[in-house]
């Protein structure tokens, strides 16, 4: 069994587990948050680099909160900067024609709850990708020997990925383990066979 946490968007790393692990995978969202964590940041690639995205939360600091909790704050203006970086980012991309404004949505509400806002985008990137929606568990999964456990911080599962053409790549090297909004906008339709082993 594959085991995930419930993320804000995804890594390519994510991804490739979620997709190779078939009818084997779930989504635990029955965890605890767990700080300074992809389950309310992602990376994508500027004209200046890695930039980190981070939604900001209430009570983030306290100690073993349930996920299912974690409340969004809107006092700081992160939408609206998300918005802007990732159209910054992205519109001369190959594919945020296409894909880009199925994204505006997701920044013009405002979400109480992070599991929310993370099942938005797990949904719509499962909808582009022609996959369907994994299994989600609202208890905590106990990890048995030989599962795949990605909800620790630093998981072990081992992944290589494989570079492809990013938006910048004219003047900055290959940036791997970005954002599934990343590979999305760059390889469109061809995302998914990147994301099989």
């Amino acid at each position: 069994m594959t085991i995930l946490p419930l993320v804000y968007y995804g890594s390519t790393e994510y991804w490739s587990k979620l997709v190779n692990g078939g009818d084997d995978v779930i989504i635990d969202i029955g965890e605890h948050y767990i700080k300074r964590s992809d389950r309310n940041r992602t990376e994508i690639m500027t004209s200046g680099g890695v930039m980190q995205l981070s939604v900001q939360l209430r009570h983030a600091n306290k100690p073993r909160q349930p996920m299912q909790r974690m409340e969004i704050d809107y006092s700081k203006r992160w939408q609206h900067q998300h918005l802007v970086a990732i159209e910054s980012a992205y519109r001369s991309s190959p594919y945020y024609d296409y894909y880009g404004e199925r994204f505006h949505d997701l920044y013009s509400k405002e979400w109480r709850y992070l599991v929310d806002l993370n099942m938005a985008t797990l949904e719509r990137m499962c909808k582009i990708l022609r996959l369907p929606i994994p299994q989600v568990s609202t208890e905590y999964i106990t990890a048995k020997e030989g599962d795949i456990d990605m909800r620790p911080k630093s998981p072990t599962a081992l992944f290589t990925p494989r570079p492809y053409i990013q938006v910048f790549s004219d003047r900055l090297p290959f940036a791997p383990n970005l954002s599934i909004f990343d590979l999305v906008m760059c390889e469109g339709p061809e995302a998914l066979n990147y994301l099989k082993r």
